[in-house]
């Protein structure tokens, strides 16, 4: 069988895929401190306003300068997508599909080179950039093929019972406009591409307003986009602080729709916002995660220690999904708690783009701050750091934002077990049964992922009773993570989400149309 890279596949690669990203890294690295504009109305267009990025692996590589959108771009692309909106809802369904997946073509050809930006602006290991690359390029094809198999969500129904009149009856589901999407810095690319995809094939328009920390991302989204050949204003790139640009766009009334992702916070306050005014518009956000994983008495703790480390400390626990939580029977906990701390000695720190390095810097220097902050608070607040907990400073980690994998103990109602802190810290406690650990897994008003390792009945109780909105049972690969498009649809439930669908499920793209009952009588 060939490979196929997912988040389940890569951690066994082949050769060539090393090669392959090994080339693009040469290559990228030739390029870096180019200029990069915004893309409006089919332009690429330089603003006045320049950001000049650094890579959290070294802080003395310059990745580019970033044009910064000011409020009337905002305004000139969200009068782009709506003037291109109705010759879009127009195009047949075949057509649109068709030139989504030639972005899917155009980023197939370019995945490497973009593997590697990701790398340098993200800080992601080559195989965690790789897979969110390929990912991306899976929400395209993947939402062509499922609404061009559905008709377009075109459903004739039963006509009437009438007596001298053919009454014939429809349900259409219609685009609802200019839609918004805006990205987080963690995964800029997938989190950007997948709504962005969802969007445009059901009719949509787009305005996409990528993380300022990580705005390359989004420019190569835009390139692709753009040579694939899209009408312009079908689609629209800004870059840009989100207190200024993405109010603006929050706030602008023609904006129709909004896909959102990031904090908690500031994803209650654009539902709020669309939720208010003349009538409510739709808000899709998803807001992060205080992901739990159960270790029962009757765990393979071997296993149970290989997706615990992947998932915990993977993108140095900067994903929406990793685990923060970990509920273990007290019964095995010290024999978890070795193997953990002998698993957590061989990982490798370091530039990421290095093929024996597995964990690379947190993106942000707010991060990088935060982990000595956390730390001194698990300290100071009863928690026992079993492994880890330093920054790194010196040699050469000196000029990057490296910090080490941390395992800490404390009692589950330290407040460290209700914060999303997004840095490789893992905090775990001792509980007494599978009972008591899912009461403790389900006290959060978050519920995005949970995992479970314990026997079939375990299991069956865990998934009969876990409050989140994707589980895993005993899987190696990730206790938390590692959500494919077309294997694991990904969604929240609780304050994770404002839905409750699932990304690349049976029921995510109806989410960006709004029904319309056609009666047409002869």
């Amino acid at each position: 069988m060939s490979y196929t890279l997912t988040y389940a596949t890569m951690f066994d690669p082949p050769e060539s895929l090393h090669e392959q990203y090994e080339q693009a890294m040469a290559r990228q690295r030739q390029r870096l401190g180019g200029l990069h504009a915004l893309h409006i109305d089919g332009l690429d267009l330089p603003s006045q306003h320049l950001d000049l990025r650094r890579s959290p692996v070294d802080r003395r590589w310059e990745l580019g300068e970033f044009s910064v959108a000011s409020p009337i771009d905002v305004t000139s692309a969200v009068s782009a997508a709506r003037a291109a909106w109705p010759a879009w809802r127009a195009t047949p369904v075949a057509e649109r599909a068709r030139l989504l997946r030639r972005v899917a073509e155009w980023m197939q050809e370019r995945v490497f080179d973009i593997a590697a930006a990701l790398t340098l602006e993200v800080g992601k290991n080559r195989m965690e950039a790789l897979g969110e690359a390929q990912e991306t390029i899976d929400f395209f094809r993947l939402y062509a093929d499922e609404f061009e198999a559905a008709d377009g969500l075109d459903r004739p129904l039963p006509d009437d019972p009438l007596r001298g009149f053919s009454s014939h009856n429809r349900s259409v589901m219609r685009p609802y406009g200019v839609w918004a999407v805006i990205s987080p810095f963690n995964f800029p690319l997938a989190l950007a591409g997948g709504p962005v995809a969802a969007a445009l094939i059901t009719g949509n328009t787009v305005v996409l307003k990528t993380a300022s920390e990580t705005p390359w991302a989004g420019r190569m989204l835009a390139d692709c986009i753009r040579d694939a050949g899209l009408p312009p204003g079908v689609f629209n790139y800004l870059n840009g602080q989100g207190a200024d640009i993405g109010v603006a766009l929050v706030n602008d009334p023609r904006v129709a729709g909004i896909t959102f992702t990031g904090s908690h916070a500031v994803g209650m306050q654009i539902h709020r916002h669309f939720s208010g005014g003349h009538y409510p518009r739709p808000c899709i956000a998803e807001m992060g995660g205080k992901n739990a994983c159960i270790v029962t008495a009757q765990a393979d703790l071997d296993r149970a220690t290989l997706g615990i480390v992947r998932s915990a400390f993977g993108m140095s626990g900067q994903k929406c999904s990793a685990l923060s939580r970990l509920y273990v029977d007290a019964r095995v906990a010290d024999g978890l708690i070795g193997r953990l701390r002998d698993a957590m000695r061989e990982l490798r720190i370091g530039d990421p783009s290095l093929r024996n390095v597995w964990m690379g810097p947190v993106t942000t220097s707010k991060a990088y701050n935060n982990f000595s902050r956390y730390i001194d608070q698990l300290s100071r607040q009863g928690a026992k750091i079993i492994a880890g907990g330093e920054a790194l400073r010196d040699g050469h980690f000196a000029h990057g934002y490296f910090v080490q994998p941390t395992l800490a103990e404390a009692p589950p109602e330290h407040p460290l077990f209700a914060e999303e802190m997004f840095l490789p810290i893992l905090m775990l406690s001792r509980v007494n049964n599978l009972t008591h650990a899912l009461q403790l897994a389900n006290d959060s008003p978050l519920g995005l992922t949970a995992g479970c390792y314990g026997s079939a009945s375990d299991i069956a109780q865990f998934h009969e009773h876990i409050e989140a909105g994707v589980t895993y049972a005993n899987r190696p690969h990730g206790a938390t993570t590692g959500a494919w498009p077309g294997y694991q649809p990904f969604a929240g439930w609780k304050g994770s989400s404002t839905t409750g669908k699932a990304i690349a499920s049976f029921y995510y793209l109806a989410q960006y149309l709004r029904e319309q009952s056609r009666t047409v009588v002869d």
